[in-house]
């Protein structure tokens, strides 16, 4: 089964950037449809981004044109590029596929 670690996460002013990472357990080349979720303290877990094997992606309102992400298959790992951080942004963020476990998350603060 297919394992996924969450890092990248912390404190950062708003209009700030972070870059959170996602490896995998093994080779994601194979992989079709990748994802970033968040959940917000009192909120229901929603979908950030998506990406397919063939590097079509897709954005939640919230977040496009401030959030990118891409995947390196050669190092099996997805990426959420963060830029013009809001304080509405302050989650923790969860990395899936569709057969995997939902993992421990990294915390991502946005506070000045």
């Amino acid at each position: 089964q297919v394992q996924l670690v969450e890092s990248g996460g912390g404190l950062v002013q708003p209009g700030g950037s972070l870059r959170l990472s996602c490896a995998a357990s093994v080779s994601i080349f194979s992989i079709n449809a990748m994802y970033w979720y968040r959940q917000a303290p009192g909120k229901q877990r929603e979908l950030v981004a998506t990406i397919s094997s063939g590097g079509s992606t897709n954005y939640a309102a919230s977040v496009k044109g401030r959030f990118t992400i891409s995947r390196d298959n050669a190092k099996n790992t997805m990426y959420l590029h963060m830029n013009s951080l809001k304080p509405e942004d302050t989650a923790v963020y969860y990395c899936k596929t569709t057969n995997t476990p939902w993992g421990q998350g990294t915390q991502v603060t946005v506070s000045s």
